[in-house]
């Protein structure tokens, strides 16, 4: 029996021994106690249930202290002094910007004139259009001459004919030749069964006022201020 106990008690002291030095590479506070205490030889069945199972130690995580810097310890930061545009070297303009005035394009003479075609009369100024009636034997592209001018104005006089103003001409050029918008004629008597539905183009003809001119030989009838 005292044979048994001696290899226990140097079984005990040898556990004790590699836990000393296991907990001296942990935790040294809790090696120290573990240590330095003496086994109780009799709870000495205890001990042994409590050495077969392994220590477990709770690590706590460590805080790394902020350093305290003294004020006089503090890094300086010099602050960089601006420099002027003025004072500094410009760099050269890569494009420069130049204003060019536009040329206008050149004003038309404000004047109208009256002209009579066919049996109808227009009142037409220089770079308008205009339909008029059928113009016979007048093809695309053909410059025409008005000579029935009755009557021609400028922003500050006016040429009245009697009946025409003579001399006077306005020049044209025939760009379509074409067809008015439909219309409808319907006939229809009551109590005979009698309707009828007719439809009618009136064909015309499109030209551009090119110029007036030959008025100025005539004379003036200036407006009475």
């Amino acid at each position: 029996m005292a044979a048994s106990s001696s290899t226990a008690l140097v079984a005990l002291c040898s556990s004790l021994t590699t836990q000393c030095k296991i907990s001296k590479s942990q935790n040294p506070p809790l090696s120290r106690t573990l240590c330095l205490s003496k086994p109780n030889f009799g709870s000495l069945s205890n001990t042994t249930k409590k050495l077969s199972s392994p220590l477990i130690f709770s690590k706590r995580p460590t805080f790394f202290a902020r350093p305290k810097v003294s004020e006089s310890e503090a890094p300086v930061v010099e602050a960089e002094t601006e420099v002027p545009v003025s004072e500094a070297n410009p760099e050269p303009a890569a494009t420069q910007i130049v204003e060019v005035a536009k040329e206008e394009p050149p004003k038309r003479e404000e004047i109208f004139a009256v002209v009579m075609v066919g049996s109808r009369q227009y009142i037409v100024i220089p770079g308008r259009w205009l339909y008029v009636q059928r113009l016979k034997g007048a093809n695309v592209n053909d410059k025409i001459v008005l000579n029935k001018v009755l009557l021609v104005g400028t922003r500050t006089s006016a040429y009245i004919g009697k009946p025409v103003v003579t001399n006077a001409s306005v020049h044209a050029l025939v760009e379509e030749q074409g067809l008015d918008a439909k219309k409808i004629v319907f006939k229809y008597k009551r109590k005979k069964n009698y309707r009828r539905n007719i439809g009618h183009r009136q064909p015309n003809t499109r030209i551009r006022i090119t110029g007036i001119t030959g008025y100025q030989d005539y004379p003036v009838s200036t407006l009475d201020s």
